[in-house]
């Protein structure tokens, strides 16, 4: 082995690794584009039922949910009362509390408890699944980080589009928005190929999803409510039969 590249393999060893705040930085990227689009229409919708930028901003700050903000906006428009709107966001953003529970388990048990209290409101179903895809425990600062620019991207997205309408054309928010996917394939791929069980895994959620969304009986449940009774099906049944210490 000669002198350089000796020397450059020490570098490689003792160079320091990126912190995982930056990482989540790095990663939250896609997230934060598709986020843009996405909350750019509801800003629009939002707009359409009476809502300033500022009320807008704020409720796409504090829930950054979309299907959940979705709800409230329907709702706030036909001048549904409060309790209703609490009740059917709770209904719909549910699901997030079964990744709050599986997200805690991946935290070490040396962390102080304060991080148990702030990663709930980091979860959306991107960063779960960016989050839940590290290997070993998962640092809460590589969560904080997608946060902040995918939260950045959402809210801003939303003032935007109560703003300025539909000024921005439609080509632009469906090729940011592509983004997303992108970034969901991103995630399941490689473990999918390097585990046929996962892989089998894939495919059998992807076929539900889609039975659910077709039969009669089926799709006439909540979004939030399909992915809670998918995710203890499926999880469940794979946890019994592959179980993983």
């Amino acid at each position: 082995m000669t002198e350089t590249s000796k020397e450059s393999r020490e570098n490689a060893v003792s160079a320091p690794q990126m912190p995982w705040f930056v990482r989540g930085l790095r990663d939250g990227i896609p997230i934060c584009m598709g986020y843009f689009a996405v909350s750019f229409a509801l800003g629009i919708t939002a707009r359409g039922v009476g809502m300033n930028a500022l009320q807008a901003g704020l409720m796409s700050l504090g829930m950054v949910a979309s299907a959940g903000e979705y709800a409230a906006i329907v709702l706030i428009g036909s001048s549904a009362g409060v309790f209703e709107m609490i009740t059917t966001c709770i209904v719909v953003n549910l699901r997030y509390f079964l990744m709050s529970c599986s997200l805690s388990q991946k935290l070490s048990p040396d962390l102080p408890f304060y991080h148990r209290f702030m990663l709930p409101y980091c979860i959306t179903d991107e960063i779960f699944g960016l989050s839940s895809a590290v290997q070993g425990w998962l640092d809460p600062t590589y969560s904080y980080g997608m946060t902040v620019i995918s939260v950045a991207g959402w809210t801003t997205g939303t003032v935007l589009g109560v703003l300025l309408g539909n000024i921005m054309p439609a080509w632009a928010v469906n090729a940011l928005s592509v983004s997303l996917y992108g970034m969901f394939l991103a995630i399941i791929i490689p473990p999918a190929r390097k585990d046929r069980f996962i892989a089998g895994l894939v495919v059998i959620s992807m076929a539900a999803s889609g039975l659910f969304s077709v039969l009669p009986l089926l799709s006439g449940i909540t979004s939030g409510f399909k992915v809670i009774i998918l995710t203890l099906l499926i999880a469940g049944a794979a946890a019994f039969i592959h179980p993983i210490e």
